[in-house]
């Protein structure tokens, strides 16, 4: 089979970018066979496609190269591209690279269509439940304020209702709380009770 010149360029406007047939897919793997996976620009040419090289590369590398895994990604495999996304960013050459038989291309469709929308409903999930029992601990501290409030009127309360009268405990002389008319009484007791400050006057 006769070697492409160099000089051979593909025309965008008239390659074709309809979806791969099984006979364009048939005439690229023989070449591949023969010549390897490389200039290619010179498969196309070979092949006789109206393909340019970088779409018979992206044709073989995602969909006709062997050992390649396609779809049914499992849990094992998610969780890992989880982490390398975490570690890389959407690098995902480096990522495909890490799951053997997966595809650039696969990794990064299936990361845009279902892990992306995944991470952000957890996110969502979390950030509601950290809300839920923000609130939940801010009602359960009015609640104890409520009742420490509840208990101190109570208590001052009883305190008031022990001794209503009496300006201090055991003060028998300076009952300020007496019902009734005005007396003396008070005077008197105490006068009796102490005569040697006569001796002072």
């Amino acid at each position: 089979m006769p070697m492409a010149p160099m000089s051979y360029k593909c025309n965008k406007k008239e390659a074709a970018r309809e979806a791969w047939t099984a006979e364009e897919d048939q005439k690229l793997s023989q070449v591949i066979e023969i010549q390897g996976p490389r200039r290619w620009r010179s498969v196309a040419a070979k092949a006789g496609l109206n393909r340019c090289g970088k779409s018979c590369r992206l044709r073989w590398m995602n969909y006709l190269r062997p050992n390649i895994k396609r779809g049914n990604i499992s849990d094992q495999e998610e969780d890992l591209i989880l982490r390398l996304h975490k570690l890389l960013g959407n690098r995902w050459s480096l990522i495909a690279g890490r799951l053997p038989g997966r595809t650039d291309n696969e990794i990064k469709n299936y990361w845009n269509s279902h892990l992306s929308k995944k991470i952000k409903k957890d996110q969502k999930q979390v950030k509601n439940s950290t809300s839920q029992e923000s609130e939940s601990e801010k009602t359960e501290l009015v609640m104890q304020m409520e009742i420490v409030a509840k208990e101190s009127e109570e208590g001052n309360y009883t305190k008031r209702d022990e001794d209503p009268k009496s300006g201090s405990v055991g003060d028998d002389f300076f009952d300020f709380y007496s019902e009734g008319p005005l007396n003396l009484e008070w005077m008197s007791k105490f006068l009796e009770s102490d005569e040697s400050w006569i001796d002072l006057l």
